[in-house]
């Protein structure tokens, strides 16, 4: 009789972050430990008869400091910081083009809204010429949300991948994460570029406010008088590699990637369900081999709504009981950077793993009682930390779950 081969671990090598509270993972950090809010007046688009003129933009970027194979006008603001945080995170990992070349890999990125921002600009154009000839070819070329995991490969010239865009809105970064989990565990490939990469667009910023989702004016999860999100941006791209690639090259380990759960809870469009976020967390935990009293903290979903905040704090009670771990919501400082938003909340759980620290939830005055969470009020705290569940929920009833663990033999 035939055993299974023992799955493989995986490790992850490469961080590359673009933020609203910082660039490249030293000033991430410096931002998560700082508390730093990245609200300040929209830029991208014209908001007046919105009523307010607040998000999380990427201040200061410079594609062209990342960005050096590819034509900066072949991809939208979303592609710019997907690429970026790419090159950002196979630097960090020690690789370079010459290391990846025809290296087998996966490049898989989430995203919500793709090049949203190029398709309302294409939407303008033929509205004031009252002709679709009058679009611009070359915003019309780069709409292709799938652009944004193929144009990765080709900044960073590798023809031997498999390049994915994952749509499931704002859980789209864990599961790209665990697509390239499972794909690294299989033996499949030994390197897996994933993450999520979303840009601040009129589409989104309409929508949430139409829902009346909005904050007025800062993001206050898990407290009694929040009021809504504020949208933001970036990406986060992570390097995943097998174990024994990371130890026969010598690389630098930033933590264990231990399990991952989905599920789809399907009960509604918009609204989260208790039972399909407790199922995720569930199914994540036992795909790592981990106990509920082993997590050190979670990173929640956290969007600062009414509903989900109360929703998700009562599915983490239902799985963890009355004393659950500190849970904190770095939305708080990032505000919701969709597609984007796990994969920066990955990176900030493997720095709190590196660091010894746990990132605080800011603009906290008073927890809901119906949020019975130790949420880590306004101020980061240092502590041993081991063992981190990284929270996603998005649209359509998708909740993704993944299990961080710092490295060890």
């Amino acid at each position: 009789m035939s055993t299974a081969p023992a799955r493989r671990r995986v490790v992850l090598t490469g961080f590359g972050v673009i933020s609203s509270i910082g660039t490249g993972v030293e000033e991430y950090t410096a931002g998560l430990r700082a508390g730093r809010s990245g609200a300040r007046p929209i830029t991208r688009f014209d908001t007046e008869g919105f009523g307010q003129n607040t998000a999380c933009e990427v201040p200061d970027f410079e594609p062209g400091r990342w960005i050096r194979n590819v034509p900066l006008d072949d991809m939208g603001r979303a592609g710019q910081y997907a690429v970026a945080a790419a090159r950002m995170a196979v630097e960090d990992a020690g690789l370079t083009e010459t290391d990846l070349g025809e290296r087998p890999a996966v490049v898989t990125v989430g995203t919500t809204d793709g090049e949203s921002h190029d398709i309302a600009l294409l939407l303008e154009q033929e509205l004031a010429a009252g002709d679709p000839e009058a679009m611009d070819p070359v915003l019309s070329r780069r709409v292709n949300a799938g652009r944004l995991s193929t144009v990765i490969a080709r900044e960073l010239r590798m023809p031997n991948v498999e390049a994915t865009t994952v749509t499931t809105a704002c859980a789209a970064g864990n599961y790209s994460i665990g697509y390239g989990l499972d794909a690294i565990r299989t033996g499949e490939v030994d390197l897996a570029l994933c993450g999520g990469a979303d840009a601040v667009c009129r589409k989104a910023f309409a929508l949430f406010k139409r829902f009346g989702a909005l904050t007025p004016d800062v993001v206050r999860p898990f407290d009694k008088d929040r009021q809504g999100i504020l949208t933001g941006e970036g990406a986060g791209i992570l390097v995943l590699e097998s174990l024994e690639s990371a130890l026969a090259r010598g690389a630098r380990i930033h933590a264990e990637v231990l399990g991952y759960g989905l599920s789809c809870d399907a009960a509604h469009p918009t609204a989260p369900n208790r039972d399909g976020i407790a199922r995720g967390i569930r199914l994540a935990l036992d795909d790592a081999g981990v106990q509920r009293e082993d997590v050190d903290f979670i990173s929640a979903h956290g969007t600062g709504t009414k509903a989900n905040d109360k929703t998700e704090s009562a599915a983490i009670v239902d799985v963890y009981g009355d004393s659950p771990p500190r849970t904190v919501a770095v939305k708080s400082m990032l505000g919701h950077s969709m597609g984007a938003a796990s994969a920066l909340g990955a990176i900030a759980c493997g720095i709190a793993l590196e660091e010894g620290f746990i990132p605080p939830t800011i603009n906290h005055r008073e927890t809901d009682p119906d949020c019975p969470l130790d949420v880590v009020p306004n101020r980061a705290v240092e502590a041993d930390v081991r063992i981190v569940q990284n929270n996603s929920s998005a649209f359509a009833g998708n909740n993704a779950v993944l299990i961080l663990g710092t490295y060890g033999e």
